[in-house]
């Protein structure tokens, strides 16, 4: 069946991504009349929007070269130049060095985007790597640039206010752009049916925390970015060396996971709940540990009772040994 989309409904997507341009764009005004907390604000507007732009023209089936085009260059204003001029305005006071970390800021998210775009047209890379953004995606780099901003916002001055602080995160930050660190892609996440109402919950509390204490709850989540990089690391690595776990269910990658590290530990595993490419992971387990557990046997037998076997043998078929 073909989907037809009215010209009004392909134009929705597009129309979104202009109000993220604008809200990135809004942060900049904000900075420079000094209210800070309304700069974070509006690049926080535009990553929600730049969330929804994307999936949107996926549901409509309005998808075009132009709305991906347009999502690029949003994005490079939106969580590039704005937050760079943001931290310049707050920070810097005309330094040339803060201009100098702002300019390799914005540089480094457009090089960011650039090879983001050049990836999507790259058809060798393996099943598992879908699951993962190369490098810290440019809405968390944006507003992970501005967690120096937020926390004198909410703690007031400190250590991480200091000018020369900022400017080594900034350039971190940056750093992590362009890096070949793989975190994950929320997109390919999929929540079991039993977790819906656990998640709606969460999300009713994350609201919660976001209307009572939003720059504490934009802290909190921005830390928490950061700590799941080197789990992220970790799943990567483990998903490049078990090929046998790219194309099957979450369950499933956990059986085998399970399986493996029983191996490690010389445990036997419970094979009834795994099936599929866990079943063989499992059986592979299973018979390396009868086949060990055979050869110690075999050997023990051997070096305790081998001369006792000889004389039953010799006696048996009734030759008397000399």
């Amino acid at each position: 069946m073909v989907r037809v989309t009215t010209p009004g409904v392909r134009l929705l997507p597009n129309a979104i991504t202009v109000l993220a341009l604008c809200a990135g764009l809004s942060s900049v005004q904000f900075a420079l009349t000094g209210n800070y907390a309304m700069a974070i604000g509006s690049i926080g507007i535009a990553a929600v929007l730049d969330s929804l732009d994307g999936r949107i023209a996926r549901l409509l089936d309005a998808t075009s070269k132009m709305g991906a085009e347009l999502d690029s260059l949003s994005d490079g204003i939106s969580f590039g130049v704005a937050p760079a001029l943001v931290l310049y305005i707050w920070q810097a006071h005309g330094d040339r060095i803060g201009w100098v970390a702002s300019l390799i800021f914005a540089v480094c998210m457009i090089l960011r985007l650039a090879r983001f775009n050049t990836l999507l047209d790259d058809t060798d890379q393996p099943a598992y790597a879908a699951e993962f953004f190369v490098g810290v995606p440019a809405p968390a780099g944006g507003l992970v640039a501005m967690l120096p901003l937020i926390a004198t916002l909410q703690w007031g001055e400190g250590w991480w206010s200091e000018q020369y602080v900022v400017l080594v995160w900034t350039i971190a930050v940056a750093a992590l752009l362009i890096s070949r660190i793989p975190t994950l892609s929320l997109k390919t996440v999929k929540a079991p049916a039993k977790a819906i109402a656990p998640l709606l919950v969460g999300v009713g509390l994350l609201a919660a925390a976001i209307i009572v204490f939003p720059l504490v709850a934009l802290a909190v989540a921005l830390v928490l970015y950061l700590l799941h990089i080197p789990y992220s690391v970790y799943r990567h690595r483990w998903l490049a060396a078990h090929p046998e776990a790219w194309e099957v269910p979450p369950r499933e990658r956990r059986a085998i996971r399970r399986a493996r590290s029983h191996r490690r530990l010389r445990l036997r595993p419970a094979s009834g709940r795994v099936a599929g490419a866990a079943m063989r992971a499992v059986r592979r387990t299973n018979s390396d540990l009868v086949r060990s557990r055979n050869l110690r046997e075999r050997d023990h037998s051997s070096a305790t009772s081998g001369p006792t076997q000889r004389r039953r043998s010799w006696r048996r078929i009734g030759i008397r040994r000399r």
